[in-house]
């Protein structure tokens, strides 16, 4: 593949309106899902993004037709399955390859697949997929390969040894397949697993307590066929939001799932960053103060992540970046991964003052003048910063392996010029 950049032009101001593209972290377990059924189903928003095609390359392999009828909607019709056993190659590419073992395994009775890709953010374990499996009345064996067999799935009272968000949407699906009722305890709520759960209701499904951390799933429904729009990326708003205050643009974030954002606007606000809800639609004004709010008697505040519905990890590498615009000094503790700090090497090269204290703290100091620097994108979110960072730099900046960027981000160079930037995409070796 070959190496994709993008030639930025920065400290440009940006005006206008943007939409957030149909939820990633959604579209992923619901198109999975949609293999639960041998009805016919229909999704729409959903983001044509490299993961998604991946994921729709595992689907077709498995006997179902994936067929897109028009950009962003997908049709779903897994009449018959033709084989539980998920191609090596594009499971590697993507961690949500782990999301189509309940579906297979509740169709098939048995699945097969190699350990899952994605982000090398740090360890990302797998064992609450395999304890609930086990609870649900399912074996598996771990090697080169992960297999999971059953002779039937069953309901039981199910705690999840953490609050795993792909471990949590398996254990949905395989409970709704599942005979007889589940409790699903200590269970991720986040906005994605709460699509989720609607669109398996949509199927025919019986679920209680969506949106919080128990669930009660009645399995053995027969399910049907539905249509279904997937919602909008709160991780999108998030990142739109620390773009416009680096930049010091007025943005309209149209259709932004509001009643999804109260951590991600206090999180934000604790960096002085003020954003206004409209009727759908959250506005970011351009005039901010950029002050960190400093804990009560002067102490130096803290920015952390936590699970939902708390300031999401996948907002960390934005509000760091944010952070270097800000007046003032302040400790962001990412909590859940240990690999995914290691990104403000990057922000440092472009004058970001930042302390890495250690894998999950990080102490930054502002505000600061970047300039356009050479840089590269190791994963979706800290890829996304890295381009927040440039947008507001002086200078040009040549960010490569932007195709990490583009396995979370619709189009996002097309988006973000309409908007008044300047970014060229674009193939070889230029530097800036």
């Amino acid at each position: 593949m070959p190496n994709l950049q993008f030639i930025v032009e920065g400290n440009r101001p940006l005006s206008g309106v943007i939409r957030p593209s149909g939820n990633k972290n959604a579209a992923l377990p619901i198109v999975a899902a949609a293999l639960l059924t041998d009805k016919p189903v229909t999704l729409t928003n959903v983001p044509r993004i490299r993961d998604t095609e991946t994921l729709v390359d595992l689907v077709r392999s498995t006997g179902a037709s994936a067929d897109w009828a028009d950009r962003n909607t997908l049709r779903i019709h897994a009449a018959s399955l033709s084989t539980a056993r998920l191609d090596p190659a594009l499971c590697a590419r993507i961690r949500a390859s782990i999301l189509l073992a309940a579906p297979l395994l509740a169709r098939c009775g048995e699945v097969e697949l190699t350990p899952p890709g994605g982000d090398v953010i740090g360890r990302r374990r797998l064992d609450t997929h395999f304890l609930a499996f086990e609870a649900l009345g399912a074996e598996h064996e771990f090697g080169n390969a992960i297999r999971f067999r059953t002779r039937g799935l069953r309901g039981a009272d199910v705690f999840l040894d953490e609050p795993s968000v792909t471990g949590t949407e398996n254990a949905i699906v395989a409970a709704v397949a599942a005979h007889g009722t589940t409790t699903l305890r200590n269970a991720a709520c986040e906005p994605h697993v709460q699509d989720l759960c609607r669109f398996l209701v949509a199927l025919g499904a019986r679920i209680e307590g969506i949106g919080s951390n128990a669930l009660t799933i009645h399995g053995g429904a027969s399910l049907g066929g539905a249509a279904h729009a997937i919602g909008p990326d709160h991780i999108e708003v998030g990142s739109f939001i620390g773009l416009a205050a680096v930049t010091r643009s007025n943005l309209r974030i149209a259709d932004a799932g509001v009643e999804h954002l109260r951590s991600i606007r206090i999180g934000f606000e604790r960096l002085g960053v003020t954003t206004l809800i409209d009727g759908a639609d959250l506005v970011v004004p351009a005039e901010q103060s950029l002050e960190i709010q400093s804990d009560l008697g002067g102490h130096v505040p803290k920015l952390e992540d936590q699970p939902w519905p708390a300031f999401p990890a996948d907002l960390m590498s934005i509000a760091i970046v944010t952070a270097t615009q800000c007046n003032g000094v302040i400790l962001m503790h990412e909590k859940m991964f240990e690999s995914r700090m290691f990104f403000v090497d990057k922000l440092i090269s472009m004058g970001a003052r930042i302390v890495l204290c250690d894998p999950h703290r990080a102490i930054v100091a502002g505000p600061s003048q970047l300039h356009g620097a050479a840089v590269e994108s190791p994963d979706i979110r800290a890829g996304m910063a890295v381009l927040i960072a440039a947008l507001c730099a002086h200078g040009t900046s040549t960010i490569d392996n932007v195709g990490q960027i583009e396995r979370g981000y619709e189009r996002i160079h097309e988006r973000l010029n309409a908007l008044g930037a300047s970014i060229r995409r674009v193939e070889g070796t230029e530097r800036a």
